[in-house]
């Protein structure tokens, strides 16, 4: 079954404390869109400007995503511009250009309406809510946030969150929103906004998966080299949506969750290899499988009495 991905669709450019970038593909439903593609049919909503290089369209559609709910208005993309510190949780936003993304509305054409899973890209709730609305009976619904919107649309985000499935955030933002130090009841506190299930990002200390009653916490691939960090979240994001679409289901258990959250951070693993989506456009479900097979042996222990 597909995932609808919505979004920002941006050109990026990064600087790390080893080498830069300029003007490359990124943007939320960019990462989460070619994360997901690996398991799933996509379909992406987002919008672009008259100069996006005609390239990155030409990727999305070698990926099998559905580009019917792309918009092309008359103006320059969306613009981003960072920096990252030898720390690389760290970093610094430079400039930032909506351009034509300033003026976003979302529309979903007909054939999107219906679209089982859908994710809500790290966008305003308001604009994630729109959405949703005009989704007609969605099985599961993912939405990611970030610290800008618990700061300045709060209210908006605690009436989304009572219409999702699963909120996905990192450990800071979990921490924001709840005011709670400890992950575990800020994870709680979470279910109690309304969510059936919380995934909360760690970084490069993995992820924990929450529900009312149940807990997984997944480690982090272990990587010599990171180049870039940008869109790994998203990236996640997809790919944990994109594994569940594939599984076909009509009802997921908690035990899909947690496989989803492992090929999720997985997949993004691979994308932090090198900068924008490079790692993504070379990457095969080969390659991610037999990574599932590492990290399903490095993490299996036995106690012998």
């Amino acid at each position: 079954m597909p995932v609808l991905v919505v979004g920002s669709i941006a050109i990026d450019s990064v600087k790390t404390q080893l080498e830069e970038r300029r003007e490359v593909l990124g943007g939320a439903a960019s990462y989460a869109s070619i994360g997901a593609s690996f398991f799933s049919p996509v379909n992406l909503v987002g919008i672009v400007g008259t100069d996006f290089p005609p390239e990155h369209i030409k990727l999305f559609t070698s990926r099998g995503i559905n580009l019917d709910g792309m918009e092309m208005a008359e103006g320059r993309t969306f613009r981003w511009s960072g920096e990252y510190d030898w720390d690389m949780n760290q970093r610094r936003t430079l400039d930032l250009e909506l351009n034509v993304f300033e003026n976003f509305q979302p529309k979903l054409p007909g054939s999107y309406k219906r679209t089982p899973i859908v994710l809500l890209g790290n966008i305003s709730p308001v604009l994630q809510a729109h959405v949703l609305d005009q989704v007609e009976q969605p099985q599961f619904v993912v939405a990611d946030t970030m610290d800008l919107w618990i700061a300045t649309t709060k209210f908006a985000l605690l009436n989304l969150l009572k219409r999702v499935d699963l909120l996905v955030l990192n450990d800071s933002e979990a921490r924001q929103l709840t005011a709670q130090t400890s992950l575990i009841k800020a994870g709680r506190n979470l279910i109690q906004l309304g969510p059936k299930y919380v995934a909360i990002k760690k970084g490069e200390h993995g992820c924990l998966l929450l529900s009312r009653d149940q807990f997984f916490s997944c480690g982090a691939f272990p990587l010599e080299d990171i180049h870039d960090p940008t869109g790994a979240g998203d990236t996640f994001a997809g790919g944990f949506a994109g594994y569940l679409a594939g599984l076909e289901k009509e009802v997921f258990e908690f035990s899909d969750l947690k496989k989803a959250v492992v090929y999720g951070s997985l997949v993004a693993s691979f994308c932090v290899e090198s900068f924008s989506l490079d790692r993504l456009i070379t990457l095969s479900r080969k390659e991610i499988d037999e990574r599932y097979e590492l990290f399903r042996v490095m993490s299996h222990f036995e106690v012998i009495e």
